[in-house]
């Protein structure tokens, strides 16, 4: 069933036009604005230009969807195969199934949003020309990804996103930015070295770079002893960019160090790329390989569920100097393990969750980030006891829609039945509860044990930001002494007050220590005269509300409608886990 029938000639096109169309819209952000367009302000003219590509690419991306027959979902559609290099048998191939096209609209979607939020607020930094560029550049490389069958050529989009990402957070980024853009290229460079020699093994062993002919074959051309060296070689480079612990310190500190705008593409799309990696490569093309390291891939998730989630419960505790962007980037560890339990149990249904965690955290943790980055402006810092260390910063009552909105996407990312975060990670459970044949059961039932129990942290750390800034906190009872005259600070005296002369309370701060507009101060101690309420923040302004609806909206729809997501990935995952049958 098509919603709209569209020849397949047409399909072809949007779909080659969704891959190259933003690396055109970037070469054109470079060139010189024609002169009617140049307006008043050249950087927002380049910033509209953004607007307007990732607009269009955004609307082909729904065309396509609307045009893709949902009746067969498993069946590769509006491909195009094309020789590009006949001695190597590398060809453009190119199409997209039940799993790709949800990633792809995905990605379209979060591109644009980036790109209409940052015309509204762009980022500090250099010149707006070479951002929009390299947003654009990191779109195209996304979007093929996803959309291209050669494995050489899934190597070569693979990599692209690494260069704007690089620059995206060591011009645009904050504190800490060059350390952690190194850090973020060094790691993903390396393991893709280790990658390219995997997939290398695989196309000249096989005879054949072509994925779908290699979903098809189902290993039975690679023994036992290359699978599992393909997928050792691979995985690492797959394992780098998901990212699995302990392969995942390089994300803290680009999602700490990246702007706003970088930290939602890196979380809501660059990461799909190595899970969509392990399903789309190493699943149909090496299952005896995969088979022999499923458990040890579970048992890396299971730790870095956990570990994800202790390191939020660190960072969120009173006095550990959080960073919330930090602490949400650690979070992405825990949900990414999720992820990768759902690949390792080689069901359909947990692969089936695991597409789903996918989505689920492209829109929530998008959405996350998107919200931190505005609690960011608005306060100056992200420092958790900074914005939780007195009731003036509680959002609830200062910004009470932005408040409200954090609020809904910390119990999302928590899995609040009803939202999009529960399904994919109770698929995942279930998956592991009865793993594929050859798996060991007993062990399988232990990670889907721990995963449970990193369900129950992750609800925990969430609520406590919730609570912490959302609510505010109250601080101590000041400490009673036997002259309730006494000054509260030992090194500042002050004399004392002739009778009936209004006294100021003691943990009032000095004249020239007194907060001005938007900065924190702490609370009046019990039964003190209480200081005038804290100015109100901006709360959501049109243009982010513009940008952070439609998360909502779709978290909310993947949660009470998931049929709309399995209906498309579960006859593709059937398709590819039984060898190219449908």
């Amino acid at each position: 069933m098509t919603v709209i029938d569209i020849s397949p000639s047409v399909m072809q096109f949007l779909l080659a036009f969704i891959v190259v169309g933003p690396l055109l819209g970037a070469v054109a952000a470079l060139l010189p604005a024609p002169p009617g367009l140049k307006g008043r302000n050249p950087d927002q003219a380049v910033l509209r230009h953004g607007v307007t590509v990732t607009g269009a690419v955004l609307i082909a991306a729904i065309v396509l969807a609307v045009g893709f027959d949902h009746d067969h979902p498993a069946t590769m559609q509006a491909t195009t195969d094309i020789s590009w290099i006949p001695a190597l048998d590398v060809r453009i191939h190119l199409g997209i199934d039940g799993i790709s096209l949800p990633l792809l609209v995905l990605t379209a979607l979060l591109t644009f949003l980036c790109a209409l939020y940052s015309y509204f607020k762009p980022p500090a930094g250099p010149s707006p020309k070479a951002f929009v560029a390299l947003v654009l550049v990191l779109e195209s490389g996304t979007l093929a990804t996803f959309a291209v069958l050669d494995l050489l050529l899934f190597f070569l989009a693979f990599e692209m996103v690494l260069i704007p990402m690089y620059f995206l957070i060591n011009r645009w980024g904050g504190d800490q930015r060059q350390a952690a853009a190194w850090k973020f290229i060094l790691y993903t460079l390396l393991g893709s070295v280790v990658m390219l020699l995997g997939l290398l093994l695989v196309g000249l062993k096989s005879g054949t770079f072509d994925m779908v002919a290699l979903a098809t074959d189902n290993g039975r051309g690679l023994t036992t002893s290359v699978q599992v060296i393909a997928v050792l070689a691979i995985g690492l480079g797959l394992a780098v960019k998901t990212p699995m612990w302990p392969l995942h310190s390089w994300l803290p500190d680009a999602h700490t160090a990246a702007p706003t705008v970088g930290s939602v593409l890196l979380a809501g799309v660059l990461l799909k790329m190595g899970t969509y990696g392990f399903v789309r490569i190493l699943l149909p093309s090496a299952p005896d390989g995969m088979r022999t390291f499923a458990p040890y891939l579970a048992a890396f998730a299971v730790v870095g569920i956990v570990y994800g989630s202790l390191a939020c419960l660190a960072l969120a505790r009173t006095g550990a100097k959080g960073d919330l962007k930090r602490l949400i980037a650690y979070s992405s560890v825990g949900h990414m393990g999720f992820v990768l339990l759902g690949i390792a149990t080689m069901t359909p249904t947990g692969v089936n969750g695991a597409l789903f965690a996918n989505i689920a955290h492209g829109l929530i943790t998008g959405l996350l980030f998107f919200l931190v980055g505005a609690v960011k402006d608005r306060y100056g810092t992200a420092d958790l006891d900074t914005l939780a260390g007195a009731t003036g910063a509680a959002l609830y009552g200062r910004a009470p829609r932005l408040g409200a909105l954090l609020a809904f996407a910390a119990v999302a990312s928590l899995g609040l039945p009803g939202l999009a975060g529960f399904w994919g990670e109770m698929l995942t459970l279930f998956g592991a509860y009865s793993p594929a044949e050859g798996l060991s059961r007993p062990a399988f039932r232990t990670f889907m044990a721990i995963g449970a129990f990193g369900t129950l942290l992750t609800a925990a750390y969430m609520l406590i930001v919730v609570r912490r800034v959302c609510m505010g906190e109250h601080a101590l009872p000041a400490r009673t002494t036997p002259d309730a005259s006494a000054p509260s600070a030992p090194d500042t005296p002050q004399a004392p007050a002739a009778p009936g002369t209004p006294q100021t309370p003691a943990t009032t701060p000095a004249p020239a220590a007194s907060p001005t507009p938007g900065t924190l101060q702490a609370p009046p101690a019990p039964g003190a005269p209480q200081a005038p309420p804290a100015p109100q923040l901006a709360d959501v302004q049109p243009y982010e509300a513009a940008a952070w609806t439609p998360l909502v909206a779709l978290t909310v729809l993947a949660g009470l409608w998931p049929a709309v997501l399995l209906g498309l990935t579960d006859p593709a995952v059937q398709k590819l886990l039984s060898g190219g049958k449908s």
